[in-house]
């Protein structure tokens, strides 16, 4: 039973403690809750000193578990709570003061004697002692349903305990000093889950107490207007008794709203001010959460501007999370407008701020800022500048779709909400339009064509759907503002205003037909739901039936302008083509095929021709009853155009030279309409590549053919042998039929190949784009699948085409910029990208050659030296080309890195001569391209072992391939290569860092270890960069029979350095991989010529030589038999030494390791400036704040001292005082 219940706990007789006699009229001074937590217990506890409740068998015992189970409703679990608080205070506190410290996830339990002797400092410091910190985890931080529904249990239990003990026990001057003094010192703890249980239920408490402060203002209000209506009747007809009741009952409640506002004060000044800038954030978030709740309660009280400076100081915090609750708490006040000139100041201090916030880097802040900002408009659109406006505008852009739909929303506000629809309705009556949104749809294209981002339509109308859908769907009046004539007296659309219109069209009519947003927003399709289903199937059946009818006619005016024809085209594909036979509307199927012919006749541009063909494949589809119509009116289209095509050929063939202009266009133009028609439909049978072989071979003859002309024709017999292929594959082809195709393939192939050496650039990229597509296509990857048949339809290219397309890339990909510019100087920067990903095509369509085996690999070596000098223009590309070749074949790919340094180094000594300079920027780059393929073989050294052994060779038999001429004496020519050589030594593992060293000596004279000149100095840096860690390695192997603890002490000395384990047989069969390698190695063996693949032997057999012909570590290295038995003795060293060395591994990452405390997170800085575009705002907002809104509240009687956890970050001296030392430790 709650106290609301009980009659004899309403009155105010009752605030007094137990035994004490109840305060008289003249009340004294109130004691602070701190004063009063000392020894105030005065109750019994039972014989165990803790409090409990009575249980039986499993049932939850205590508060915790009752609240955290859920099980009972809250306002029982309260009453029976209040119920033992009138039985005996102390054990029902002591109750309450262990349900705190229990959820705060401390397993200590406060004691009755604790609570009776000893002060909260004592108590908590006691409990942060039996606090648990093997685990950061706390009931308000742990995973899972159960504990996400404690917390609401939690903050529920806190509001209904106030809301049922309102009349009078927090009114006693015991219960509720206890909890707030108990509160603001666990607040004040270092453990992290004291701080931020204590925070959440001192914020809840606060929350409740201010809606009872609420409903005594209501109370006092409305006695006092009982009161004035008593006083003023007359004298006798006045009831003097019920006036002094109702003054003895304002007395009473001006008095229960001083101790409330004076426990309200106790909780803000005692913890609000000072946690609402801890180092935690969800701890500062709960803070500004509920001081958003409590200006939306009692704005009477609490929205001013005392308050709102916390919210606004707040803004600049640096956790999102934070600024998230900022923001939601005033987005809850400037809903409600009768707040709104209580947030004029708060407006014009912090909008500039809010409207910066619309950019924050995180998207949910962003989102909430740009709805913000539409409340503000919403209230006043004075407060917002047209700057402000702007910022928000260009948003609808966003890639981010809820950014993005938010800003649709504020431009929704902003430009669509001040129309007057009754002018509208009239002026469209005098215009005869159906619908009134003329001038909305014309603002729309203004700010569309002012925004000077057209290519970002369908951007624009995804921003605006959700806001402005009518009006996006309202495709009548677009249509009526397209099709009417110019009127004496106003104005019509301009051509730039029709082209944006038909552009926002379209992209509406798709929006509508497919019911998800644009490429680029979003993560994909979505399953829709039943009502989104219903409604897309709507709109489809709405748009089709409109526009099968409109489009004929928007066609026809405008099917002299490419651009918007193009644009209108793209319509059809969104039709529900069931409409035409189920409505009879095959005469305006008629009506478009018309338009559509025309509109063929009348242009040539790819991007009109495409839409028409397009259009005729979609209105084709086999699945519609008017297939048949629409393929007879293509039929009838293309038979025209091959008749044109084939009579305009023979013309130009039969004049050659003589052709004029008008000869040249015809063939053009219908090579242009019938390539464009082949690349969606089959037209195999009208036979077009013989027409088109026959221009290209005369082209190739007399050398005149116009490069137009003959990158046409290239494309269209591409299309051709397409369409041929794909006619075989799907059938059961002849034998004939293969050797046609591979006829005509062949025949073409050999065309495009006599085009790479065209004189016109145009015609040259084609026909190297079309080989590199068709050798592609017809590789040894067209017989997978089951497809053994087609194996005679399969080209292997030979080395003079592959040297063919090795040179085109180097021609016309490896360029300069410079060089470039100089064929126009007024080339502007969008062409120069246009180029660039011209150029970025041509190389990715070579490296696909070789990454899929069809061109050798070794001619990757003269892309792959180019990595660093085009790094910024195509370093992806050849990245992933590296990185895919070596997937293929990692000894192969190696040897054509090496074979790319070699070719750099060669072209060097050709430029500079034998002397070179080493110091050279030429050579620092070789270097520097050494170092990157170095780091391109990984952390992962055994697998890369054979490739990185096969490097070191190729490299040291290059370095010595020639000699000096001036004699031995003088070093060989190649021989600074080695320098560029050891930057692969890092990725040797030890062992063969002794095996490369010893075949390097095989090539050495004495007299060359003797040598120190500089010329040397390549040499002896290589053989030291292999010589390092030789010396460990050296006495790893002679102390292996040594025993473990000395092996481990041995190597306590020197530096970690990385290590792998082996696994069994896998690095037996490496080692012996390479092992076999080199054992096939022999003096006569020459690189860099062509680059084969090393032939493998079987490991089988030498896995099990005898360890007595292993020579001795010490013993001179040099033969081959020496290297391959060192070889044996370093594997099985190694499989001796993994273990030791896993342990050594473990221990030494194991004495890095440095404990962290519970409050370690708090040394770091609370704000820091998080946007993309408000630089020193932090600084400008204090300087701005430092003289205004001081808070006026009562000084805290109950607040003791301690110890900050951070200084005053809003005060400016503190401030400096911060970045003044920040300074001096970074000096």
């Amino acid at each position: 039973m709650s106290e609301i219940e009980d009659p004899e706990v309403k009155g105010k007789k009752k605030r007094g403690r137990p035994g004490k006699q109840a305060p008289t009229t003249n009340k004294k001074p109130r004691k602070t809750p701190a004063e009063k937590a000392v020894g105030v217990a005065r109750g019994r506890g039972k014989a165990n000193g803790v409090a409990q409740h009575n249980g039986d068998g499993g049932d939850p015992v205590t508060l915790f578990e009752v609240v955290k189970l859920g099980k009972s409703a809250m306002q029982s679990v309260v009453d029976e709570w209040i119920e033992s608080y009138k039985q005996d205070r102390d054990l029902a506190l002591l109750d309450l003061i262990n349900f705190f410290i229990q959820c705060s996830g401390c397993k200590g339990t406060v004691r009755i004697e604790m609570f009776r002797n000893m002060q909260n400092a004592e108590i908590i410091r006691k409990m942060t002692e039996e606090f648990d910190e093997d685990s950061g985890d706390y009931p308000l931080t742990m995973p899972g349903p159960l504990w996400k529904k404690f917390r609401y249990n939690f903050c529920e239990f806190i509001s209904v305990l106030i809301r049922q003990c309102q009349y009078s026990i927090i009114y006693d001057e015991y219960m509720m000093d206890t909890v707030i003094s108990l509160l603001t010192g666990l607040s004040d703890s270092q453990v992290r889950a004291f701080r931020h249980t204590s925070t959440l239920a001192a914020m809840k408490l606060m929350t409740a107490l201010v809606n009872v402060a609420l409903n005594l203002s209501i109370h006092q209000d409305n006695t006092q207007r009982q009161y004035e209506a008593e006083r003023n009747k007359i004298a006798g007809k006045r009831a003097n008794e019920k006036l002094e009741l109702l003054l003895q009952k304002r007395k009473e409640l001006q008095e229960n709203q001083d101790e409330i506002e004076n426990m309200m004060n106790s909780i803000f000044k005692g913890i609000f001010v000072h946690r609402y800038r801890d180092a935690i954030a969800e701890i500062r978030a709960i803070c500004i959460e509920e001081i958003g709740v409590w200006m939306k309660m009692y704005s009477d009280a609490f929205l001013n501007d005392s308050y709102l400076k916390y919210v606004g100081w707040t803004l600049h915090d640096r956790q999102g999370e934070v600024r998230l609750k900022c923001l939601k708490a005033l987005q809850n006040l400037y809903t409600n407008r009768e707040l709104f000139p209580k947030l004029e100041l708060f407006t014009n201090r912090f909008k500039d701020r809010i409207v910066s916030m619309t950019l924050d880097k995180e998207y949910d802040v962003a989102v909430e800022a740009i709805r913000l900002v539409t409340l503000i408009l919403q209230g006043s659109e004075d407060a917002l500048s047209n700057e402000d406006c702007e910022n928000v505008y260009h948003l609808v852009y966003s890639a981010h779709r809820p950014v993005a739909v938010a800003a649709g929303e504020f431009l929704h506000r902003k430009l669509f909400s001040r129309h007057d629809p009754q002018a509208e309705e009239a002026l469209a009556k005098r215009r005869g339009r159906s619908s009134p949104n003329g001038n909305l749809i014309r603002m729309l294209v203004l700010f569309f064509l002012e925004s000077e981002l057209h290519e970002h339509a369908a951007y624009l109308v995804d921003s605006l759907w959700e806001s402005s859908q009518e009006l996006l769907k309202d495709w009548e009046c677009m249509t009526e503002l397209l099709l009417e004539e110019a009127v004496q007296g106003e104005e019509v659309l301009s051509d730039r205003q029709e082209s944006a219109l038909i552009e926002l069209m379209v992209c509406t009519i798709r929006q509508a037909a497919e019911a998800h947003p644009p490429v680029g927003r979003g993560t994909g399709k979505r399953v829709l739901t039943a009502k989104e289903r219903k409604t897309q199937i709507d709109d489809k059946n709405k748009l089709t039936e409109h526009f099968i009818m409109a489009l004929p006619m928007l066609l026809s005016k405008y099917q002299a302008d490419s651009e918007k024809v193009a644009n209108l085209l793209q319509i059809p594909q969104f039709f529900d083509l069931d409409v035409y036979s189920a409505g009879r509307m095959e005469k305006h199927l008629d009506a478009l095929l018309k338009q559509i012919r025309l509109v063929v006749d009348k242009h040539i541009e790819m991007d009109v021709l495409e839409a028409c063909s397009k259009t005729y494949s979609i209105l084709c589809s086999e699945e519609y009853t008017i297939m048949n119509r629409v393929d007879i009116a293509r039929s009838q289209l293309i038979d025209e155009m091959t008749d044109r095509f084939a009579h305009s050929v023979e013309e130009l063939l039969q004049e050659a030279e003589e052709a004029d202009d008008d000869d040249i266009y015809n063939v053009l133009s219908m090579l242009k309409r019938l390539t464009a028609f082949h690349n969606a439909h089959d037209l195999t049978r009208w036979d077009l590549f013989g027409s088109c072989y026959r221009l290209l071979k005369a082209g190739i003859e007399q050398g005149s053919m116009p490069e137009q002309i003959a990158v046409q024709a290239l494309q269209c017999s591409h299309y051709s042998v397409l369409w041929q292929l794909v006619k075989i594959t799907e059938g059961a082809p002849s034998k004939d039929d293969l050797v046609a195709l591979r006829r005509v393939v062949k025949s073409f192939l050999a065309v495009c190949q006599q085009c790479l050496s065209n004189v016109n650039t145009p015609v040259k990229e084609q026909a190297f784009m079309l080989l590199c597509d068709l050798l592609m296509i017809f590789s040894h990857q067209l017989v997978s699948g089951g497809r053994e048949g087609l194996q005679p339809l399969v080209f292997n290219p030979d080395s003079t085409l592959q040297n063919e397309l090795l040179n085109f890339v180097l021609d016309h990909v490896f360029i300069d910029q410079d060089d470039e510019s100089q064929k126009g100087d007024e080339e502007d920067e969008a062409n120069k990208i246009e180029a660039l990903h011209k150029r970025r095509n041509l190389l990715a369509a070579f490296c696909k050659l070789i990454i899929y085996d069809i061109v050798d690999m070794p001619a990757a070596a003269d892309i792959f030296k180019h990595y660093m000098k085009y790094y910024n223009d195509y370093g992806d590309i050849i990245k992933e080309t590296l990185s895919k070749t070596r997937q293929t074949d990692k000894i192969l790919c190696a040897k054509t890195l090496i074979l790319s340094l070699q070719q750099l180094f060669n072209e060097l000594l050709q430029d500079q001569g034998p002397n070179l300079d080493r110091t050279s920027s030429h050579v620092s780059g070789i270097k520097e391209l050494a170092r990157r393929f170095a780091l391109t073989f990984g952390l992962d050294q055994i697998k890369t072992r054979e490739a990185v052994a096969t490097l070191h060779k190729d490299g040291i038999e290059f370095a010595f391939k020639y000699q000096n001429p001036r004699g031995p004496e003088f070093p060989p020519i190649n021989l600074a290569f080695l320098e560029v050589l050891s930057e692969f030594s890092s990725k040797l593992i030890r062992q063969d860092k002794k095996t490369v060293h010893s075949y390097l000596e095989k090539f050495m004279s004495e007299s060359m270890s003797e040598r120190r000149e500089d010329v040397w100095l390549p040499l002896i840096s290589y053989r030291n960069s292999l010589l390092t860690g030789g010396d460990e390695d050296h006495m790893s192997v002679t102390s292996g029979s040594s025993s473990k603890a000395g092996s481990v002490r041995s190597k306590k000395g020197r530096p970690p350095v990385t290590r792998f384990i082996w696994v069994g047989c896998a690095a037996l069969n490496l080692c012996s991989s390479v092992e076999g390698l080199w054992m096939l190695r022999n003096d006569t063996l020459q690189t860099p010529g062509a680059l084969q693949t090393p032939q493998l032997t079987s490991t089988v057999l030498r896995e099990n030589r005898p360890a007595e012909h292993m020579p001795d570590p010490d013993s001179e290295p040099g033969s081959e038999n020496d290297f391959m038995s060192w070889l044996g003795q370093q594997k099985m060293e190694e499989v001796n030494r993994k273990d030791r060395t896993g342990m050594n591994y473990i221990k030494a990452r194991s004495n890095q390791g440095v404990r962290r405390g519970l409050m370690e997170d708090d040394a770091e800085p609370i704000f820091e400036d998080v946007m993309m575009s408000s630089r020193g705002q932090l600084e400008d907002m204090n300087e701005e704040f430092e003289d205004t809104m001081v808070i006026d509240l009562p000084p805290s009687r109950n607040r003791r001292e301690r110890a900050e956890l951070r200084p005053d970050f809003f005060d400016s001296a503190a401030m400096i005082e911060d970045e003044s030392v920040s300074k001096t430790s970074r000096k």
